[in-house]
């Protein structure tokens, strides 16, 4: 990671984005380590263009580096990309630009090596090769230097609430996981058990929380000491991370629970119904590593336990620096 000169950076990055926040905040994330001028260009190509992607082309009505349009001269330094409708617009830049730009995309685009000069994909991914990198965690917003920040200073909601603190951050159905009644009953059993052994506890539901359960949270959460996030104002799920003593997260995102591994705190993972074999790599290496363990139904007793904390955004940071320098070498 560069040092902050406190000089506009002489350098231009455009983040490719189709609009979606998980992808978009990771590739804000890593270009927020780098000394670089960013610029979001955000695309939503039309039908039947979108179907073909990732594999497709350009729709030629973008008119794909004419002035005047999104994508036109003068090429941004690096490009960060992510997400399967930008990939068409990676391999367009990389033809036009040359090697002027250096790419860098994020996940696996499905199109090969080639289509960036550097990809990276979480270890739970299959995508290998020689411009590919590698980290256990995803990127996010929350890094090493911005925790340590936040410990710094206690917020005053969590002030007037007793010790210690049990933070819990819920998901919600998605395309490999549903919440069924069953789960529901689980999850609210199980924070009912473990919440017995701390003084106040913090909770934020996503947006992808079904509304039952939504309800049953809020029904839990009456009459204990904490805060139930109901969706007013800024979340402040970066201070629930940062100051809890211990942490559940529903497994169904990969970016939520890689961003309650950077705490070095003891993390309960809650597994409602569905999964994948991505996933299960995920989890079953976080364990490995002792910074999660599975929810359990009772807690007669709580175990705490401590690991090296997980942080992948400043690594990957890094390592675009180290090849993005190897690269301009090159064309020097």
């Amino acid at each position: 990671m560069l040092a902050d000169t406190g000089t506009k950076p002489s350098r231009t990055c455009w983040i490719i984005s189709d609009g979606k926040a998980g992808v978009e905040t990771q590739c804000l994330a890593v270009a927020d380590q780098l000394d670089v001028d960013i610029t979001v260009q955000r695309v939503a190509p039309d039908v039947p263009w979108r179907w073909f992607a990732p594999r497709g082309i350009v729709a030629p009505s973008e008119r794909f580096g004419q002035p005047g349009t999104t994508f036109a001269p003068p090429w941004p330094d690096l490009v960060i990309a992510g997400g399967r409708m930008t990939v068409p617009y990676v391999r367009a830049l990389r033809r036009a630009a040359g090697r002027t730009t250096f790419t860098v995309f994020l996940q696996d685009p499905r199109t090969g090596p080639r289509t960036a000069d550097l990809i990276w994909v979480p270890q739970h991914d299959r995508r290998r090769g020689d411009n590919v990198f590698v980290t256990l965690t995803t990127p996010h917003r929350l890094t090493l230097d911005k925790l340590t920040a936040l410990r710094a200073r206690i917020p005053d909601f969590m002030t007037q609430h007793p010790g210690p603190r049990l933070s819990v951050l819920v998901g919600g159905n998605s395309r490999s996981h549903t919440f069924t009644e069953d789960d529901q009953t689980r999850l609210v059993t199980s924070l009912t058990q473990l919440a017995g052994h701390f003084g106040s506890v913090y909770l934020t539901p996503s947006r992808r929380t079904p509304p039952d359960l939504v309800s049953a949270l809020e029904q839990f959460m009456r009459g204990r000491a904490g805060l139930f996030w109901d969706g007013s104002g800024e979340n402040p799920l970066h201070d629930f991370i940062a100051h809890a003593d211990h942490l559940v997260v529903s497994s169904d995102s990969a970016n939520m629970v890689c961003e309650t591994c950077v705490s070095g705190r003891p993390v309960h993972v809650f597994h409602p119904s569905g999964g994948s074999k991505k996933f299960d790599r995920l989890h079953q290496a976080l364990e490995a590593h002792g910074a999660t363990r599975v929810l359990q139904n009772q807690y007669r007793t709580l175990d705490s336990w401590i690991y090296a904390p997980l942080s992948a955004t400043e690594v990957i940071g890094d390592e675009i620096q180290r090849r993005w320098a190897k690269h301009l070498d090159t064309v020097a």
